[in-house]
């Protein structure tokens, strides 16, 4: 499949959330490091995953309208390979 750069507004985004993301694991192993209460910690974690997640959906759209949506028009070998990506992707995403 072609690889296609990101847009501007979206690869911001994305930048921002992953940059508070790091803040934020940074922040867990401030937590361990301090023996902090396990639940705080594991509320933290959480949210960490959940961050994670946005990102991945917010990736997961981008790709089906843009990456895919051209692959399954081209038809042919190009959309079954778009289509066994996209599944194995998410297979590992879940």
């Amino acid at each position: 499949m072609k690889h296609r750069e990101r847009q501007g507004e979206l690869k911001k985004k994305l930048i921002d959330r992953m940059e508070r993301i790091n803040g934020q694991t940074r922040g867990i192993l401030k937590m361990i490091e301090e023996d902090r209460y396990c639940i705080d910690i594991l509320i933290q974690i959480g949210a960490v995953k959940g961050a994670l997640n946005k990102v991945a959906m917010q990736l997961f759209e981008d790709h089906s309208q843009h990456c895919l949506a051209d692959s399954m028009a081209s038809g042919g070998e190009e959309q079954e390979k778009a289509v066994e990506e996209l599944l194995t992707a998410l297979k590992r995403m879940l």
